[in-house]
């Protein structure tokens, strides 16, 4: 008989000081993560190629060289030999999904307003590169290549890079190969971890350097991007995936459970949480989660769900809601009686999925909308990755004689006030060589 799941269950008033923290699981062993993944930075900062192949060999338990890190179109080609036509059409069908709705909005972001002789247009132009993680390790990551590339390739991106760890047979995932071909992928190398956004962002032999690097991964990952960031822009904090579910009465335990199980299965790290203003509904999912039968995962979900998972539960709909705008999840799935109201109140989730029939494992592949979603909180200030994080913006203006003449005095107003008195010169000189004239 599987041990009884120890989770962590809170009434909402007597909640502990540190319950928003993510990720419970500690380094036994007092790693400063911080520290441990600096130097992984600066090792390939100075040692390039040669730190990747050692790091290839010590984490990953590959041997690689000069001439094998960068995936061949020969191992593309026999990728395809490894995966099912089925297969093929699910990227497929999830490349066209994601393209469509990227595409509409790049589409009406484009701005122009013409106001008293003032043109002004706001046009997105592509970044010249970016570099895309995909994890790997225990699972592969499919779906989170074609969630990265794609917009970057909607976006007009004329370099796409993408890393994931290697295999033990020394390649990369053929599924993972086979979707970076269907996205059109530039590039494509077998390195994971910290090691490859080091690569990434400063370079190496092989690898030449990117000017953005987006996607999630590992508490490892996720540090390298945080400590990279100085020097070249990232998407958001994207690490260990997290689902917070507001229910009442209305909701069935059962599926509240197999939503907490299907994201606890990504990694011992995943939080999986559950916001309730029904008792007997908070022991009825507990009493589901220890009754049902893991999967091959099976560990890996006991591990997520007693050590990050958690249930709260509260006195209102009100105190529900404000304690998800605090925690900020990654995900919040609304099964409740009313759920758009409670969903129109939400201000600071990654997703939200409304109602029985919006599973995040649905948003994982099937929707169209991003699974690369902000984390640990960082939903606060930012969004799901888009197309917009594959553009910048430039802003042009045309402005007329008349339209100067309009504006000319509220510039002389403000230029004598910030004692800038060449500010208006310019202006009045268009003027006064006229008049000259």
């Amino acid at each position: 008989m599987r041990k009884r799941l120890s989770m962590n269950i809170w009434r909402s008033a007597s909640l502990p000081d540190d319950w928003r923290e993510r990720g419970t699981v500690r380094d036994r062993s007092g790693l400063d993560l911080e520290s441990y993944v600096n130097a992984i930075i600066e090792d390939v900062k100075t040692r390039r190629d040669a730190a990747l192949i050692e790091y290839a060999s010590r984490f990953d338990n590959v041997a690689l060289d000069a001439q094998t890190i960068r995936i061949t179109q020969e191992e593309i080609e026999e990728s395809y030999e490894k995966v099912s036509q089925e297969q093929i059409s699910a990227l497929e069908f999830m490349k066209q999904r994601i393209a469509k709705l990227e595409a509409r909005i790049l589409r009406e972001i484009e701005t122009e307003i013409e106001e008293d002789g003032v043109r002004i247009r706001s046009l997105p132009r592509p970044i010249e590169s970016v570099g895309c993680y995909v994890p790997g390790g225990q699972a592969a990551y499919p779906s989170t290549l074609t969630m990265t590339v794609v917009p970057a390739k909607v976006a007009g991106v004329p370099r796409v890079v993408v890393c994931s760890p290697p295999t033990s047979n020394g390649t990369v995932n053929p599924l993972v190969l086979v979707a970076a071909d269907i996205c059109h992928v530039d590039e494509i190398y077998k390195v994971g971890g910290a090691h490859a956004i080091a690569a990434m962002a400063y370079g190496t032999e092989s690898i030449k350097p990117v000017m953005k690097i987006v996607g999630p991964g590992n508490r490892y990952v996720t540090m390298a991007k945080r400590l990279i960031c100085k020097d070249v822009p990232i998407d958001m904090p994207a690490g260990p995936t997290e689902i917070v579910v507001l229910a009442d009465d209305a909701a069935d335990p059962r599926l509240i459970a197999v939503d907490m199980i299907s994201q606890a299965e990504h990694g011992p790290e995943s939080v999986v949480g559950l916001i309730t203003t029904s008792e007997q509904l908070a022991e009825s999912v507990l009493n589901e989660l220890n009754e049902m039968d893991l999967p091959a995962r099976g560990q890996i979900i006991a591990r997520a769900l007693s050590e990050c998972g958690f249930i709260v539960i509260c006195e209102s709909v009100h105190e529900m809601i404000k304690l998800t705008n605090d925690f900020a999840p990654e995900h919040v799935e609304i099964m409740t009686e009313k759920p758009n109201e409670i969903a129109e109140r939400l201000t600071t989730a990654g997703l939200i999925l409304i109602g029985p029939y919006s599973p995040v494992s649905g948003s994982d592949y099937c929707y169209g909308t991003n699974h690369v979603l902000p984390t640990g909180g960082s939903g606060r200030t930012f969004s799901g990755l888009s197309v917009l994080d594959f553009v910048k913006w430039l802003r042009s203006v045309q402005c007329s004689k008349d339209g100067l003449l309009k504006v000319k005095n509220i510039a002389k107003v403000m230029a004598t006030a910030e004692n800038l008195p060449s500010h208006y010169a310019a202006i009045e000189e268009r003027f006064t060589l006229e008049d000259a004239g």
